[in-house]
């Protein structure tokens, strides 16, 4: 098993601070619009400003309710999770992203660390093609086994400098912040599942593979 030098402490907090960097922009959004709305008297100016505050809120919403699953306990211990739902939570993500969504799971459940990783390693996808494309994500059961792909279309599609030490060879990343710590998280969930986690490049391509270890 490996073995990642990281204080449980650290780690919440640089989790907390992650989800709270995703959500504070769109939050932003609705005070300001809130702001405009209190204190704006032309119509147009506030039918605006009643347009940013639904969408932003929206925004938040699919934000906190995809965070939830990929971040969050989710239920109890050792409980599954209904990948139809996780699927609705993660096209609501990426509804405001560069990157289009293929939602391909045919596994309908997935034990909880399974659809956590999952989830995260979208989030590294995603990441991988930061000038937009495309990002299927596949989930299926072989033999009792899950089987994981995660496909990353898009121009100069790459895997973003020291991802790769962390997901497949136990590397902590340095300097350890909030945007590094989600494929510290993913590395993570994907240990408490017993999985491994492979990495390919292709011309503007990346393949994100998760399989139990043998």
């Amino acid at each position: 098993m490996t073995s990642y030098a990281i204080d449980p402490l650290e780690l919440s907090a640089l989790v907390a601070s992650r989800v709270c960097h995703d959500i504070i922009s769109p939050v932003g959004a609705i005070v300001n619009g809130l702001e405009v709305l209190e204190e704006e008297h032309d119509e147009s100016m506030r039918q605006f400003a009643m347009d940013l505050v639904q969408k932003s809120a929206r925004q938040a919403s699919a934000k906190l309710q995809f965070a939830r699953l990929a971040f969050g306990a989710s239920g109890s211990a050792g409980s599954e999770i209904d990948m139809v739902e996780a699927g609705r939570c993660a096209r609501a993500f990426m509804e405001r992203e560069k990157a289009e969504l293929d939602w391909a799971v045919a596994a309908p459940l997935l034990r909880k660390a399974e659809a956590k990783l999952l989830l995260n390693l979208l989030l590294v996808a995603v990441n991988c093609v930061a000038r937009g494309g495309t990002v299927k994500v596949t989930a299926e059961r072989q033999d009792e086994e899950t089987i994981m792909r995660i496909t990353a279309d898009g121009d100069r599609a790459r895997v973003p400098a020291g991802v790769r030490e962390v997901l497949t060879a136990g590397a902590v990343p340095n300097p350890l912040d909030a945007h590094a710590v989600q494929p510290l998280y993913a590395a993570l969930l994907a240990e408490e599942a017993g999985m491994g986690i492979t990495l390919s490049e292709e011309e503007n391509r990346v393949v994100i593979g998760a399989r139990p270890k043998t």
